[in-house]
């Protein structure tokens, strides 16, 4: 343990990550008609086609981490000739996606792809709507498996918590009092990606002692807070993982203008456009992320395939998507439905600027 006056590991610097759950503000206007929650109105491109009905229901819209994945899904929906929307709540609650479940349920959509909020209280909801033949996918954010078809993700829980505990690693050493930031208590994803941090320090690096889990909610100034909350809270922190891209932004903004500069080392899970600035002005070295747009465009032709029934969820079954960054066209599903994208990559102030989302 150090004081921020003393020499610590390495380059002395403090880290953050953040992840995920990776933010890019692109405008919902021109993602969906139904960007408002307004489950009643639906982009109508694609409809005159009879191609399939689709319909995202992010954890909550108007975020930019969804932005990006589901404009991405709108173009390959409409280019497959079907009908895109999006609906969701403007909080982060699992009782705010239910409602819209519902409705997209007896508007008769052909398919449903659900960022969850909760992994058991959206049950009910999307059992009902496969009950009614549609095609329910979750991405992102994973439900209980017997309550959907499949779960489209951007890499194994384990990938993605070792690719942000090696990350801390690198800037501040071995050991240290380590917080990490996360979204909500009842986030799936968020909870497994902390749990891989922890078991991957547990059994290779004993003396990185987390002392703390917060929750920013995915909102900027509630993450904000948290940020100047923690670093009061603990003098001799030596790092905070986040594992929101929300939370990432929000602490990168407060560290930049603060006296921590230069003494916490921040680093995480974010996208470039969004976070890649403070790698230029010193505030962070580095951080990974997948490209959240080709989770979208996965998503969409994984439902694709599901509606028009080329797959069933079995492992082992194949299907195709065109659109992916990497120029990967063939995916497999794995065990218990679940659907990877792939492996992240980590951005610098050498390469960030090579990379457009």
């Amino acid at each position: 343990m150090k004081s921020r006056t003393g020499s610590v590991r390495g380059s002395g610097k403090r880290i953050m990550i953040a992840g995920t759950s990776l933010l890019i503000t692109l405008s919902l206007a021109a993602c969906s008609t139904g960007s408002t929650g307004d489950a009643g109105n639906s982009g109508d491109a694609g409809a005159q086609s009879g191609g399939p009905s689709i319909a995202f229901v992010p954890k909550q819209v108007g975020n930019p981490y969804y932005d990006t994945s589901n404009t991405a899904a709108r173009k390959a929906i409409e280019g497959f000739g079907g009908t895109f929307k999006e609906v969701g709540p403007t909080e982060a609650t699992a009782d705010g996606q239910v409602s819209y479940i519902n409705t997209l349920t007896q508007q008769g959509v052909n398919g449903i792809v659900i960022a969850a909020n909760d992994p058991s209280a959206l049950c009910s909801a999307m059992n009902e709507a496969r009950d009614a033949g549609i095609s329910v996918l979750t991405y992102d954010a994973d439900s209980n498996p017997e309550c959907r078809s499949a779960y489209v993700r951007a890499a194994s829980a384990q990938t993605i918590g070792e690719t942000a505990a090696k990350l801390m690693v690198d800037e501040i050493g071995d050991s240290g009092e380590i917080a990490i930031m996360s979204t909500t208590p009842n986030a799936t994803n968020q909870n497994q990606w902390n749990s891989a941090i922890e078991e991957y320090y547990k059994a290779n690096y004993p003396n990185m002692n987390i002392v703390e889990i917060v929750y920013g909610k995915d909102e900027d100034q509630a993450s904000f807070d948290k940020t100047e909350a923690l670093l009061a809270k603990y003098p001799n922190l030596d790092g905070i993982i986040g594992t929101t891209g929300t939370g990432l932004a929000a602490a990168l903004r407060y560290v930049s203008g603060s006296e921590f500069k230069g003494k916490v080392a921040m680093t995480g899970l974010c996208q470039p456009s969004e976070c890649g600035s403070y790698t230029k002005d010193g505030t962070m070295k580095q951080f990974a992320l997948w490209n959240p747009a080709d989770l979208g465009t996965l998503a969409a032709w994984a439902t694709k395939a599901f509606i028009e029934k080329k797959i069933t969820g079995k492992e082992g079954e194949t299907f195709t998507a065109e659109g992916i960054s990497t120029g990967k066209n063939e995916f497999t599903i794995e065990a218990n439905g679940i659907i990877s994208v792939g492996d992240l990559t980590v951005f610098t102030k050498d390469n960030v600027d090579d990379f457009d989302f």
